[in-house]
């Protein structure tokens, strides 16, 4: 027995925590599900007949909130036979067949590397009614062969590598993740041109370390050809990457963003301490100087470039004097915006078994002032935008008080979020339109521009989202690069905030 009525195809719903590898991944998640004849359930839906969690594992409380989740999901599903809940994710790859110890109601597990099973072992869990879960221990084929069911009708990830070669002491994603794997430009550039076809004017080059792609098929200035690449694309008028890691940042880069016009001047690059000591114990192979000397360099190319950062306070072993060198360099960085954490302890990773563990009020004090010194900043630089006319490409969710203000929202070119008044073009502006529009108003984590826009211009984009279109791929299907050069011609606390 199942919760679809007889002849209706079984409903969905995924639940995404984490980086934006994992949310580009539910996108390959929904698109393996309606391959497979599920349909997506209605937002309001509270008893959808399959449940997907995919997970992160970067905080220490992502544990907490999982299995928060799935206790609240029990009677639920007590009362709807043929339920399903699957776990997917960086915390499924790390606690495997312990989930289902402890949330027995639980009927899948799979890993980072096996999304592609998933319709399969909900299949087998339903037909065996017992737990199916299955954990690979290294990726079989590159998740871009997966048909996607994309969220945006006007922007889109490609993932360029997945996995990380790095040995950062607190962060758990390479164990996870697994080593870098590369795709060969073709693939990629095929990836982004189907997505332009469909309509979508930004796409984000996505990879644990965007600045080592290319490292499969010894080619380490092959992340700046391929931003070159992507400005010879038709139709594609704004292109992001994340995340950088500052070790591998070439001058290639630099020059490939501020010459190709397509290629956003926005630069989201982790610096996660501004000591030296404290980079060291934590593995980061570069120092302060090194990181503010990229930044002196990308500023000198691109005067406008907007600059966004990650930062953990309370590292084991930081001092006083450790977290004043923090704060010195982000007063001399001039960040646009940072995501600031507080260290998470994660078992199995170095970090976790090192002495002088901070006490918990001595880390929020810190962060608590990271805060306030990081939105100074912030507010300061974004002052100076007063005035200035941006071009805004309309977003969906971006602004929590549109309704209530009659304002839209959306991203400039260099990422700051915007939001503005629609004036006498009230209904015509849709998500996925661009608008340029002058800024009136400056806060720490916005832009307001409350006069009427100065021009807007309809896309195909917007044309899709006033359909209720989102554009669909079915996957790249050219498999896993060889080493070797390429034969047909990589991404937060990016992916994760550990790069």
């Amino acid at each position: 027995m199942t919760t679809a009525a007889a002849g209706s195809p079984r409903t969905y719903q995924v639940r995404t925590y984490g980086c934006q590898m994992n949310v580009h991944d539910s996108e390959r998640i929904s698109g393996l599900l309606e391959d497979a004849g599920y349909v997506r359930a209605a937002e309001a839906d509270e008893q959808p007949d399959v449940v997907v969690f995919n997970t992160c594992a970067v905080r220490e409380n992502a544990d907490n909130r999982l299995y928060g989740n799935l206790g609240h999901l029990r009677p639920v599903k007590a009362k709807h036979p043929g339920m399903q809940i699957a776990v997917g994710g960086c915390l499924a790859q790390k606690d495997r067949g312990e989930i289902v110890r402890r949330a027995p109601w639980v009927d899948v597990v799979f890993g980072t590397h096996n999304i592609g099973s998933l319709p399969v072992l909900l299949d087998r869990a339903r037909h065996n009614t017992t737990a199916e879960v299955e954990i690979l221990e290294s990726l079989e084929v590159f998740p871009s062969t997966l048909p996607t069911r994309r969220e945006s009708t006007y922007a889109g990830w490609v993932s360029i590598s997945v996995g990380c070669n790095n040995t950062c002491t607190f962060c758990i994603v390479p164990s996870l993740r697994g080593k870098e794997k590369d795709r060969r430009p073709g693939d990629v550039l095929s990836e982004v041109r189907a997505l332009v076809d469909e309509g979508v004017l930004e796409v984000t080059l996505l990879g644990q370390n965007v600045n080592s792609y290319g490292v499969e098929f010894g080619d380490r200035y092959a992340f700046g050809k391929l931003l070159r690449a992507c400005g010879d694309i038709d139709g594609l008028e704004r292109v992001r990457f994340t995340s950088p890691h500052p070790k591998d940042f070439t001058d290639d880069v630099i020059a490939a963003m501020a010459e190709t016009p397509n290629v956003c001047h926005s630069l989201h690059m982790p610096l996660q301490s501004g000591s030296d000591d404290v980079l060291r114990a934590m593995r980061r192979s570069y120092r302060s100087e090194r990181y503010l000397g990229i930044i002196e360099k990308v500023r000198a190319a691109m005067p406008d470039a907007a600059i966004t950062t990650d930062i953990i306070v309370g590292f084991p072993g930081e001092t006083e004097a450790d977290f004043a060198r923090t704060l010195d360099v982000v007063r001399e960085a001039r960040f646009s915006s940072a995501f600031t954490f507080q260290y998470s302890k994660r078992p199995g990773t170095p970090a976790a078994t090192m002495d002088d563990q901070l006490p918990k009020q001595v880390v929020q004090e810190r962060y608590e002032r990271l805060i306030a010194c990081v939105e100074e900043i912030t507010w300061a630089e974004n002052r100076k935008l007063v005035g200035e006319t941006v071009e805004v490409l309309v977003a969906v969710g971006e602004g929590r008080k549109d309704e209530r203000t009659g304002r839209m929202s959306g991203r400039a070119r260099d990422g700051r979020l915007v939001h503005f008044a629609t004036g006498e073009l009230a209904g015509q502006i849709r998500p996925g339109d661009i608008v340029h529009t002058t800024l009136t108003y400056a806060a720490p984590h916005h832009l307001n521009a409350d006069g009427a826009p100065l021009a807007h211009r309809r896309t195909r984009a917007g044309d899709a989202a006033e359909a209720g279109r989102a554009p669909r791929t079915p996957g790249v299907l050219l498999g896993l690069p060889t080493i070797g050069a390429p034969a047909a011609a990589p991404a937060p606390t990016g992916g994760c905030a550990a790069t």
